[in-house]
């Protein structure tokens, strides 16, 4: 072998360096990957894309699967806990009560006093003031009775606990019962009271019978039928809120 072949496989042999630093695999497909210009880029896209991946993943890990929202189980959540803590839940098609007349019959009532609607004409209006001592005051409710004047039962608007009973001298016995949906209804005039204070009642359930009192005395037996938003809210129109069929 003369000598110019021997300088050329001299340089074939030899490693190869990159900035002065000699490598020891001159061929590397990694090096020779990296020594393109979008290579880094490249990496940086994938490796961004792996921790944003790790981060949905660790987000979600709480949730419900889509699998379990759509089906659900048939069941919602109501905010209220059972005895172990667990997050209580009802049917989602369950049926949502909706106010109904505290009487059986409401086409065989007489409506003796209406509810005071500031809307409503000056001669509607006039009806529906009670005067008392001298005073007139809105009539905050709505007053029933029957045609021939004779007691009869009173029944519970909506399901939900009986937060008073009370006996007052103007306006006879009085039973209130606060719903769910945070409305309270209050039953004035009542003779006989058939509930307890802290009682759970149903919708349509016998709360008493209607009876007399002394602001309204001129009315003979009739209930006296309110409708609040909450404890101390303000009245609101029973006739806004019940659907006559």
């Amino acid at each position: 072998m003369n000598e110019q072949n021997k300088e050329v496989q001299v340089e074939k042999e030899a490693p190869q360096s990159v900035d002065g630093v000699r490598s020891a695999t001159p061929n590397s497909p990694w090096r020779r990957l990296l020594a393109k210009k979008w290579a880094f880029p490249a990496i940086y896209m994938v490796a961004a894309a792996i921790i944003l991946t790790l981060m949905l993943v660790y987000q979600n890990s709480g949730k419900p699967t889509v699998m379990e929202e759509s089906i659900g189980l048939g069941l919602e959540t109501t905010g209220e806990t059972d005895q172990e803590g667990n997050p209580d839940s009802q049917p989602v098609g369950a049926q949502v009560e909706t106010m109904q007349w505290p009487v059986s019959n409401f086409d065989e009532m007489d409506i003796t006093m209406p509810f005071f609607d500031s809307e409503a004409s000056a001669e509607v209006k006039q009806e529906a003031m009670v005067e008392y001592n001298d005073t007139f005051t809105p009539h905050v409710g709505i007053d029933f009775a029957r045609p021939d004047q004779e007691p009869f039962e009173v029944l519970a608007a909506l399901s939900g606990q009986v937060t008073a009973v009370e006996v007052n001298p103007v306006v006879g016995q009085i039973v209130e019962i606060t719903h769910s949906n945070g409305m309270v209804t209050v039953y004035q005039s009542l003779g006989e009271v058939e509930v307890t204070q802290g009682q759970e009642v149903q919708q349509g359930e016998v709360i008493g019978t209607a009876g007399r009192n002394e602001l309204e005395k001129h009315l003979g037996n009739h209930v006296h039928f309110e409708v609040r938003q909450g404890q101390d809210g303000p009245a609101l129109n029973p006739n806004d809120l019940i659907t006559q069929e």
